[in-house]
């Protein structure tokens, strides 16, 4: 039996993801992040929640910072600007619900 961890692999300068469940009604990704790397800040049209499983990352919702660890969550309102990024490697589970 893998664990999360076990999916995906760190790449250097990278962020590497992993496709966990996808349907109509939302999708769970998992995702890798290399030190120093992260997604600029966006919005999007569904709720998400990101739960930590390796390392920490610092999460921008509409302007305030929010540190975050493993075994950390941490929920996105639909709608508001947000960015990730990596002060180390870390893994994330993306969860957004579309319905």
């Amino acid at each position: 039996m893998n664990t999360l961890n076990d999916l995906v692999k760190y790449q250097d300068a990278s962020i590497v993801s992993h496709s966990i469940l996808k349907n109509k009604a939302g999708n769970v990704t998992l995702f890798a992040f290399a030190k120093n790397e992260g997604l600029s800040e966006h919005t999007a049209p569904f709720e998400a929640l990101i739960q930590v499983v390796d390392g920490m990352a610092d999460i921008t919702i509409s302007g305030k910072m929010h540190r975050i660890r493993n075994g950390e969550f941490i929920i996105l309102p639909a709608n508001l600007p947000h960015s990730v990024h990596a002060p180390e490697n870390f893994k994330m589970v993306l969860t957004m619900i579309k319905s």
